[in-house]
């Protein structure tokens, strides 16, 4: 896909993710957060972690799997970015949020997590969001936080699936992050 020339006048949409958006999916998320490619944004994981992030049958997992959906954004129709939420007891998780490196920082984000935030309470009607961020990605804390996320005290190991040959950090962490929804 062509990425929407920057003079274009832009469309904003959502749709949910079907089984065959998952090859697209996984390799945009992939160079997003890992690799040369994802230096162009600034979510790049690609100092701390090397390796793929998510596969094609990865993301059909998370298609098919019980209270879980992809929400995709579109420009002007194009797959610009993707956020996994999956129903927890009485919240939602938000995983694997994406918008393409190249169009990070112009306030798409803000309005994807938006939508994200108002398709999980219409879905599940769920009252709470959370998420799982790096414990070193400050600036990926700050963003979370703008956008009314709080820490709550919680800290998990770093993934285990994740062997140590992909990390370029060692005991990396991760702080949990929860929203109340209005």
């Amino acid at each position: 896909m062509t990425e929407p020339s920057p003079l274009t006048p832009t469309t904003i949409s959502y749709r949910q993710a079907v089984k065959q958006d998952a090859d697209y999916i996984a390799k945009m998320v992939n160079s997003a957060y890992r690799g040369d490619s994802s230096r162009t944004g600034w979510t790049t994981e690609a100092d701390l972690l090397t390796g793929t992030r998510i596969d094609a049958e990865e993301v059909c997992n998370l298609l098919e799997a019980d209270n879980s959906v992809i929400l995709l954004c579109l420009q002007n129709e194009q797959i610009i970015g993707c956020v996994h939420l999956e129903k927890t007891l009485e919240a939602a998780y938000l995983g694997l949020f994406v918008v393409k490196p190249g169009l990070q920082g112009g306030g798409i984000g803000k309005q994807f997590m938006q939508a994200a935030e108002q398709l999980v309470q219409d879905l599940w009607g769920v009252k709470k969001m959370w998420m799982t961020v790096i414990s070193v990605r400050k600036e990926l804390i700050a963003y979370y936080e703008r956008r009314g996320y709080r820490q709550n005290g919680k800290i998990k190991p770093f993934p285990a699936e994740v062997g140590d040959e992909f990390r370029l950090v060692k005991d990396l962490q991760m702080v949990e992050m929860e929203k109340v929804l209005g």
